[in-house]
């Protein structure tokens, strides 16, 4: 009997892309058409082809955690729904031999004027599962979403945060043969976000085939033996996941000094948030990704709100060039900014904070950023959006000629006193 579990061939996914164009009278179309007739039989509409995936290739056995990682419009969420069953590949097949559990996006997967146990059965029914089978998971299910008060009320009122808890726990609970996960860590709070990748890891070591897409290295690093590397629809490499990640990281995935976002770089889902641009700058004010340990590093998020957002908080993820943590900072941290800012009007803005000099060690720091509502919407993530690099010079120790230890170095106030 085979091992395979899902086998990919010259996988490839094309959306229309239609433009949005004034009102015309039927003169300027009669016009327009008499102008250019073959352009107008062509391509009535004025659409535009976008390949979203394009000759992807790989096989996976049963058993398998296979990471997929890439930036924003990769071609990462395409792939999954392609496995899933949610859309159809425009060229190439997928084969797939196992009931496939799927996480996508808030909103797939469950029927909205359903309640929550409700769908807990829908979902199972689905993936062939029996009645006595989904009874026999269903508190596990409810206690590791925790939103037992919610479990009769219909999805449609549940807030963007709980429907990914329960879809994850469903998902998660209800023993796909392959389980399929677009960034888990997308929605809920640090210790759910632990919750769902101790499960993730419970599920990968039961033997069942994971294929998990995520933005944070360090996750990707703990639960996949190896990855995919998405870059523009193609795939750019397959190897083992400390490969993979070392790859994606040193191979200019991430813009340096200042990334500038394109409308095409902002999923729908991030409205009303927009943002424009991350910047880093030294202490002469200038856009640099080469800083000194020895000087204040000062990080600007630019960003216009298209209408009111309740309870808005824009900050930054600081990671080593591996994807490992460093700390997170939101602007809206201290309490009293938090209630002047409940409300944040619509309008353009900078966030800016400045680390203070003496903090880092020499090595390449990544930056990412997030603006969400906590416990209700994550409007935006990128979790690599620039890097820079550090030169100790003059730092504390440089006297030494010996390797420092850790991300941080800082210039600590010792005392040296005689003992009594």
């Amino acid at each position: 009997m085979s091992n395979l579990a899902i086998r990919v061939e010259d996988v490839g996914k094309q959306y229309n892309i239609f433009k949005e164009t004034r009102y015309t009278t039927l003169r300027e179309k009669i016009v327009e058409t008499v102008k250019s007739p073959i352009k107008t039989l062509i391509n009535p509409t004025g659409s535009e082809k976008f390949w979203a995936l394009r000759n992807v290739s790989f096989s996976l056995d049963h058993g398998q955690v296979l990471g997929v990682i890439g930036k924003n419009g990769a071609g990462k969420s395409t792939l999954l729904k392609i496995l899933s069953r949610v859309v159809e590949p425009t060229e190439g097949w997928a084969e797939i031999h196992g009931r496939v559990g799927s996480l996508l996006e808030v909103g797939t997967g469950f029927h909205p004027e359903l309640t929550g146990r409700e769908n807990i059965f829908l979902n199972g029914a689905i993936l062939g599962m029996k009645r006595t089978e989904i009874e026999k998971k269903f508190d596990e299910i409810v206690a590791f979403s925790e939103i037992e008060k919610f479990i009769d009320t219909p999805v449609k009122r549940y807030s963007s945060g709980m429907y990914m808890r329960l879809a994850f726990a469903v998902s998660a609970h209800l023993e796909p043969e392959i389980l399929v996960v677009d960034e888990v860590l997308a929605v809920g709070d640090a210790e759910f976000q632990r919750k769902c990748l101790g499960k993730m890891s419970d599920v990968a070591s039961e033997g069942r085939t994971v294929i998990f897409v995520s933005h944070n290295m360090s996750a990707i690093q703990r639960l996949t033996q190896e990855c995919i590397i998405l870059d523009q629809g193609r795939m750019v490499l397959r190897a083992r996941t400390p490969e993979a990640v070392d790859y994606y990281l040193t191979n200019d995935f991430s813009a340096s000094g200042e990334r500038r976002y394109a409308p095409s770089d902002v999923p729908s889902s991030a409205y009303p948030f927009k943002p424009l641009a991350v910047r880093v700058r030294n202490r002469a004010g200038v856009i640099t990704d080469s800083m000194l340990s020895v000087e204040p590093i000062t990080i600007e998020v630019e960003y216009e709100l298209d209408s009111d957002i309740t309870g808005l908080r824009v900050g930054i993820y600081l990671m080593t060039s591996r994807g490992e943590y460093i700390f997170t900072s939101f602007d809206t941290d201290d309490p009293e900014k938090f209630q002047s800012l409940s409300v944040r009007k619509a309008g353009h803005y900078v966030s800016r904070c400045t680390i203070p000099a003496d903090t880092f060690n020499e090595g390449r720091f990544v930056i990412g950023i997030n603006a969400s509502s906590y416990m209700v919407k994550r409007y935006f993530s990128d979790e690599r959006a620039i890097n820079f690099s550090v030169n100790a010079t003059g730092a504390p120790g440089m006297h030494w000629v010996e390797v420092r230890h850790g991300p941080l170095r800082p210039r600590l106030d010792w005392r040296i006193e005689e003992a009594p």
